[in-house]
C-alpha cells in the first residue's frame, strides 16, 4: 500500500519542483549595473585617448613649426658665413693689393725724389727767388703762368717737398714772353722751405732763330731776362684774388 502511494504522489512531487524552478528566474540587476560602469569608464577612457590625440596634434605642429624655423635659421647662418668668408677673402685680396700699391708708390715717390734731385743737381745759372707761400700753391702758379704763355708741361714731378717742371721746347711768338724769332725751354724747380716758403728756381734753354733755320747762342743776359719774366708771371699768379 505505501508502494502504491508513493507511486501516486510522485508524478505530483515532480510538477512542483518543476513549477518552483520554473518561478527561480536568476537577478540581472547586478550584471546591468556593472555593464553600465564599464560603459562609462570606457567612454572617459575614450574621452581621454580623444584629448590626449588632440594634445599630441598640437604639440607636433609645434614641434614641426620649430624644426622649420631652425632649418631657417640653419640656413641664414650658414649665409651669413658663407658672406662672411666672402668678404674676409675680398679683405685679403684688398689689403694684398693695397700693400702692392703702397709698395709702388713708396718706389714712385722714392723715384720722384731722386729725379727732382737729379734736376736740382743740374740747374747752373738759373734765376732764384724765395716766395712767402707753400709749395702747393707756388706750384699751382707755375703751372698756369706756362699755360699761360703757351708752353705745354712735358714732365711734371711732384713730391711733398720738391717739384719740377719741364716745358717742351716752343717757338716764341710776340704774344709770349718772348720776342718773335726765338725758342725756349724751362726747367721749373720748388723746393719747400721752413715757415711756408718756397725756392722758385727757373732755368730757360733760349735760342734764338734766323735764316734758313739756324741757331744763334744768345748771351747770359737775354737768358736771365727770361728766366726772371716767367718768376714776374708765377708772381703774378700768386697774387690773384683766388690765390689769396
Amino acid at each position: 500500500m505505501i508502494k502504491a502511494l508513493q507511486r501516486s504522489l510522485a508524478p505530483l512531487f515532480s510538477l512542483a519542483i518543476l513549477s518552483w524552478c520554473v518561478g527561480c528566474t536568476p537577478d540581472e540587476s547586478p550584471f546591468r549595473q556593472e555593464n553600465e560602469n564599464l560603459r562609462k569608464q570606457l567612454a572617459k577612457q575614450e574621452s581621454v585617448m580623444n584629448s590626449l590625440q588632440d594634445g599630441n596634434k598640437v604639440m607636433q605642429q609645434q614641434i614641426d613649426l620649430l624644426n622649420q624655423e631652425l632649418r631657417d635659421a640653419r640656413k641664414q647662418t650658414d649665409h651669413a658665413q658663407a658672406e662672411a668668408k666672402t668678404l674676409g677673402t675680398k679683405l685679403e685680396s684688398q689689403l694684398a693689393e693695397s700693400k702692392k700699391l703702397s709698395g709702388e708708390i713708396q718706389r714712385t715717390a722714392a723715384k720722384a725724389a731722386q729725379v727732382t734731385d737729379n734736376i736740382r743737381v743740374e740747374e747752373k745759372a738759373s734765376q732764384v727767388e724765395d716766395l712767402p707761400r707753400p709749395l702747393a700753391a707756388v706750384g699751382k702758379a707755375a703751372e698756369e703762368a706756362l699755360a699761360r704763355n703757351g708752353y705745354h708741361v712735358r714732365v711734371s714731378v711732384k713730391t711733398e717737398q720738391k717739384a719740377v717742371f719741364v716745358t717742351e721746347r716752343k717757338v716764341s711768338t710776340p704774344a709770349s714772353l718772348e720776342m718773335s724769332g726765338f725758342r725756349n725751354q724751362y726747367v721749373v724747380s720748388l723746393q719747400a722751405l721752413p715757415a711756408n716758403v718756397t725756392r722758385l728756381s727757373v732755368k730757360a734753354d733760349f735760342e734764338k732763330l734766323v735764316q734758313g733755320g739756324r741757331v744763334s747762342p744768345v748771351n747770359a743776359e737775354e737768358t736771365a731776362d727770361i728766366e726772371r719774366r716767367l718768376i714776374v708771371e708765377i708772381g703774378k699768379a700768386l697774387s690773384s684774388p683766388s690765390k689769396l
